[in-house]
């Protein structure tokens, strides 16, 4: 049996709503990130990506410092051990638990409450291109005020060599960066993310898929 329209429909419409910012190619496709990066003398490249979000510093300060505030519009499990030497926890996968060695671990080297906070990574997902040198970059947040109760947040990304696996690492994080920018920004307007609907139109995803597939073999038998 041939795949009927409407459900031909119905999975495309899903497909599309899972690969959402994920067709995305580039720090382009985002507007209101302000791109400012630059190659250091010996090729190293700094990846350096900002925004103005509509709250107060002390606010903003909240959503990278806290386990709630990452919650709120990065990933819906996190931890957060706010000291030097801690290490805020993390994963994009609403099923996951902390301790699972799939999560993403990011370890303070250094902060100054409500101004920076400076982490790198110690633990990648398996699945991320170049994570065993991933642990040679650095992450630096910074925020400044911007007027009118707005902050200006500035995500900087150091050590990203030349050649490969930084190359990849580079564009998957210029990217990703400029992305998380926008989450940011969006959680102050529009609310905090609901994770279960998220998990329930990943679900709804993968029925579809699953359908989709079912009726495609049968129409080739």
């Amino acid at each position: 049996m041939r795949l009927s329209r409407r459900r031909l429909a119905a999975a495309a419409a899903l497909t599309m709503l899972f690969a959402g910012p994920a067709a995305a190619q580039s720090v382009k496709d985002f507007p209101d990130v302000t791109d400012s990066s630059f190659a250091e003398p010996n090729g190293s490249r700094v990846l350096r990506l900002s925004a103005v979000i509509p709250a107060e510093r002390a606010k903003v300060w909240q959503a990278f410092a806290t386990a709630e505030g990452w919650r709120a519009w990065a990933t819906p499990l996190a931890a957060v051990d706010l000291r030097v030497g801690g290490v805020i926890e993390t994963s994009y996968d609403t099923r996951a638990q902390i301790g699972n060695p799939e999560n993403i671990k990011n370890q303070i080297t250094a902060y100054v409450p409500e101004r920076l906070l400076v982490f790198r990574n110690i633990q990648a997902p398996s699945g991320l291109p170049g994570r065993e040198r991933f642990g040679e970059t650095a992450a630096i947040v910074e925020l400044e005020d911007a007027g009118a109760g707005q902050t200006r947040v500035t995500l900087t990304g150091v050590g990203y060599a030349p050649g490969e696996p930084f190359d990849t690492l580079y564009r998957h994080f210029a990217w990703g960066n400029a992305y998380s920018l926008m989450k940011l920004k969006e959680s102050f307007m529009k609310g905090p993310i609901d994770w279960k609907q998220v998990e329930a139109q990943r679900q709804a995803g993968a029925a579809a898929a699953k359908v989709a597939g079912q009726d495609k073999d049968k129409g080739e038998d």
